[in-house]
């Protein structure tokens, strides 16, 4: 089942005197479990794709299919709620705030829910024991390597058990052994039925995925 279908989309950043074009005419299916890569050089358009593909940005023209819904009809609350039920983020810089603790960063995405003080502590320890870090929860992020503030990004992505991940460079700002160890965690909840979508200039991570894309110039080419 496809569970992410991008239709004919075109994304167009205007300005007063320039008119870039970020993406153009891209289709796209993702099939429900899939671990999927996506490659190309930098400013060809990957990250705007997986923006769009997570509703965070709007497309130009073409529609976003999400879980076999349209949400080209949304409204801006609407796309907000869904976005946080049935997607989760993971990002290079990690976007973690640095004046909360761990457990306290992990919880953020469910008080959008208002889910309870008690059941926000017992997922977020939850999570966190999935990723290893459950010793680390009253620590802040700057007491934590590169690789720990990922694993918390992990963690924090999954709290609201989503069916999609997106990850955009996920290991770029780790060392290759740190890198090795995000993609395992990565590799587990693929097992486990969550679809991942992963941007990747890591050629050798991106050949353990179940399948690689390539943009190149805001076009998807084979």
């Amino acid at each position: 089942m496809t569970i992410i279908n991008l239709e004919r989309i075109t994304r167009i950043y205007r300005t007063e005197e320039v008119e870039t074009i970020a993406l153009e005419n891209v289709n796209l299916e993702v099939e429900k479990g899939e671990f999927l890569s996506v490659m190309g050089p930098s400013g060809c358009g990957k990250s705007t794709m997986l923006n769009i593909a997570g509703l965070l940005d709007l497309p130009t023209e073409g529609k976003v299919f999400i879980d076999q819904i349209d949400t080209s009809g949304m409204t801006d609350n609407k796309m907000t709620e869904f976005r946080n039920k049935t997607l989760g983020f993971i990002f290079q810089s990690f976007h973690l705030i640095n004046s909360l603790n761990v457990i306290d960063n992990v919880e953020m995405p469910l008080l959008y829910r208002k889910v309870s003080e008690k059941e926000r502590r017992r997922l977020a320890k939850e999570v966190l024991e999935k990723v290893g870090l459950s010793h680390r929860m009253n620590h802040y992020p700057t007491q934590l390597s590169g690789g720990q503030c990922q694993r918390v990004a992990i963690a924090r992505a999954l709290i609201g058990t989503p069916k999609i991940i997106l990850a955009d460079e996920p290991t770029g700002n780790l060392d290759s052994k740190m890198g090795w160890e995000i993609m395992e965690i990565l590799h587990k909840l693929n097992e486990e039925g969550t679809t991942i979508v992963m941007v990747t200039h890591d050629e050798m991570l991106a050949k353990e995925t179940g399948r690689i894309i390539r943009f190149f110039d805001g076009r998807r080419i084979e």
